[in-house]
């Protein structure tokens, strides 16, 4: 991966390790609670919402090709029940581990002259840009990892009714009395002649006001 471009270090995302100091083994613990940015996790399905707030603990460990971060995130996502379509809400918790290199090593810590040579090599890496570390694109891996892929809002959750679409939690019972489809034809036949008996009888009153009349 190619040098990012100039992080801002005002982004509650990008993190400093300057104090680590290039020292192999030196350690640094951080804690730190960021806004959610937008679209963080499945979109359309179940995410964090964009603003709310996001827990961080890492751990930050120099080693000789960077510093390796170690970190959990918590935070409260909210979705959609795949079954019934009913709002949830879930609490969420992302572990995630990404070795962030110097630009100036390899993957043994050795310091080579130019830079991003190998490009292969470059396109699997996360670089250190002045010190500096943007965590955002490895939260939003971690929390999409975390997140249900078909969130429910609760495991048993019966769904909807095929038929008329409501909610059968709210209704157990609910039920609708299934007809034989080889009856279905005869039903029809029946409701037919039963208006013809009554177009009959019509038609035989209507004959006999008629002979009053006379």
């Amino acid at each position: 991966m190619a040098l990012n471009a100039r992080l801002d270090h005002r982004n509650p995302l990008v993190f400093d390790t300057h104090e680590l100091g290039r020292r192999p083994g030196a350690l640094q613990r951080l804690t730190r609670t960021v806004d959610a940015p937008q679209d963080l996790g499945l979109t359309g399905v179940v995410g964090v919402p964009e603003g709310a707030p996001v827990e961080l603990e890492l751990r930050l460990e120099s080693v000789m090709e960077g510093v390796l971060v170690t970190g959990t995130a918590r935070a409260r996502a909210e979705g959609e029940c795949v079954r019934c379509l009913e709002p949830l809400e879930l609490e969420l918790e992302a572990d995630f581990q990404e070795m962030f290199s110097y630009p100036d090593a390899d993957d043994r810590g050795r310091v080579i002259a130019e830079p991003g040579d190998d490009a292969e090599d470059d396109e699997d890496r996360l670089l250190l840009e002045d010190g500096l570390f943007d965590l955002e694109p490895v939260l939003r891996d971690a929390v999409v990892l975390a997140l249900p892929m078909q969130p429910v809002c609760q495991e048993d959750c019966p769904g909807l009714c095929s038929e008329c679409g409501v909610r059968l939690a709210d209704d157990p019972d609910h039920h609708h009395d299934a007809v034989d489809i080889r009856w279905a034809a005869l039903q029809g036949l029946a409701g037919t002649m039963k208006d013809g008996e009554k177009d009959e009888m019509s038609g035989a009153e209507a004959g006999v006001d008629e002979k009053q009349e006379k």
